[in-house]
């Protein structure tokens, strides 16, 4: 490999001579060389931006040559869009603040800028990375307001589409499955029955309020900390220079960007994306529930409750043939558990502000950013691949319906709970039904019994 020498206040270091990073990131590369993680394409897409909107106010307020910002602008657009991916190579565990990436988006569109310009990598002239692609910024500032960014574009393009597709496949499951009546379960015990539609509204109800959840904590997020520069006072900025580049963001995410009411809370606490995080924990609490529910009712098929018939994706034994198994269901309670440890790891991340800034941002983004990624593609695969393919075995629930005990809790209100509960035990005893057992005592004639016994009408309040 050939190289290159960079400088920067330490002296010099070999870089590369065909990468567009600069001694920052060959230092960082060397220090912090921990696991393998890189720091994640739509992080760095979202520093990207924000360099493009500064030099597009710079530009418009005479601050840089038109040259240069056009340089910049370009350099910025190629990451943006991807065409730049290997010229970052720095691992997630670096400095709290995320200071080595900053550098190294300002350091690739530096070199490359200058490249456009016919200069030499490397030289910093004409285009400096601290001078020009960082002017007006800080780590301190752009760091979070990348975080915000990216964090709400990955919601909104992502995770939102994916949530509500699972919504829209679960309220035709609450229609498909309306007439479908079976047992209740409580305590692992049976319940009063019913329907499998009004089962899957609780599904349903759960998903529609994590939505809502979501929408509401991305509000929070569309709040940006640009501007505050290196402790929130400004420093080194033009006066509103905030509202120019967080419209500028604006124009170029087309999402509803602003200005945050306090700078210094907004680089010394992050507050608004551990609510955020805590929304994904919930949502992933919901997830779990609805994967575990499905994945034991089609438990079986002949020693489970199998009142769902679930999609056979794939062989589910090495050693047993024939086998099925949820495969999609264990897939998602995995990502969720995974989503709730991330919370963990964000929360203890939202207590490593110190005075007026937070050391954990790195931790932080990586962390909330994968939940959005594994909750995004396991809720989507959760929906083609298993939601709009189950199916309901009738017969199965019928048969539970009529062999369950709580049937008798129809009865109580007309025979007395002790009466009720005698024929329960009788029949339980004897193995045969509560209709079996009610009819040879007698209680009631067989036409209020069979009123009474009737499953479907025991799945709504008495008239």
């Amino acid at each position: 490999m050939k190289f290159r020498k960079e400088f920067d206040s330490i002296g010099s270091i070999n870089v590369p001579r065909n990468k567009y990073w600069g001694a920052s990131t060959q230092r960082s590369k060397k220090y912090f060389d921990i696991g393998e993680f890189l720091v994640r394409p739509i992080l760095i897409k979202s520093i990207a931006i924000i360099k493009k909107a500064a030099a597009q106010v710079h530009k418009k307020e005479k601050q840089i040559l038109p040259k240069i910002s056009k340089a910049i602008i370009i350099a910025s657009n190629e990451i943006i869009s991807g065409k730049l991916d290997s010229h970052f190579p720095l691992k997630v565990w670096q400095t709290g603040s995320g200071t080595q990436t900053n550098m190294n988006v300002n350091e690739v569109i530096s070199n490359r800028a200058i490249e456009i310009l016919g200069g030499k990598k490397g030289t910093k002239k004409p285009v400096h990375p601290n001078d020009h692609v960082n002017k007006s910024q800080s780590t301190n500032d752009v760091f979070p307001t990348a975080m915000h960014i990216a964090i709400a574009i990955e919601t909104k393009n992502k995770l939102l589409p994916s949530l509500i597709l699972l919504n829209k496949e679960l309220k035709k499951k609450i229609s498909k499955f309306k007439n479908i009546v079976k047992v209740g379960r409580t305590h692992l015990q049976d319940a009063t029955p019913l329907s499998l539609g009004q089962e899957f509204s609780g599904y349903q109800s759960q998903i529609e309020d994590c939505i809502n959840r979501i929408n509401n904590a991305l509000k929070e997020i569309y709040s940006l900390a640009q501007g505050g520069t290196a402790v929130g006072t400004g420093i080194n900025s033009k006066k509103n220079f905030d509202k120019k580049i967080i419209n500028e963001i604006k124009k170029i995410t087309k999402l509803p960007f602003k200005p945050t009411r306090n700078k210094f809370a907004a680089l010394a606490a992050h507050d608004e994306i551990v609510n955020f995080s805590g929304t994904l924990n919930t949502t992933a609490v919901s997830l779990m529930k609805i994967a575990n529910d499905i994945r034991f009712l089609g438990s079986g098929p002949r020693a489970g409750y199998g009142e769902l018939i679930l999609p056979a994706n794939e062989p589910g034994s090495s050693i047993m043939p024939g086998k099925v198994n949820p495969v999609i269901c264990e897939s998602m309670i995995q990502s969720c558990a995974q989503v709730i440890g991330n919370d963990i790891a964000i929360t203890l991340g939202g207590q490593g502000g110190i005075f007026e800034l937070n050391l954990m941002l790195p931790l932080i983004s990586h962390n909330l950013l994968q939940s959005i990624q594994i909750l995004s593609n396991s809720i989507k695969i959760f929906t083609e691949k298993l939601i709009d393919d189950l199916k309901a075995d009738e017969k199965k629930c019928l048969d539970y319906i009529e062999g369950s005990l709580a049937m008798c809790t129809s009865l109580a209100p007309i025979i007395g709970y002790d009466k009720a509960a005698e024929i329960a035990y009788n029949a339980y005893e004897s193995g045969k039904t509560v209709r079996e057992i009610a009819l040879e005592e007698k209680v009631l004639s067989v036409e209020k019994l069979n009123e009474l016994l009737d499953a479907k009408s025991m799945t709504k309040p008495n008239s």
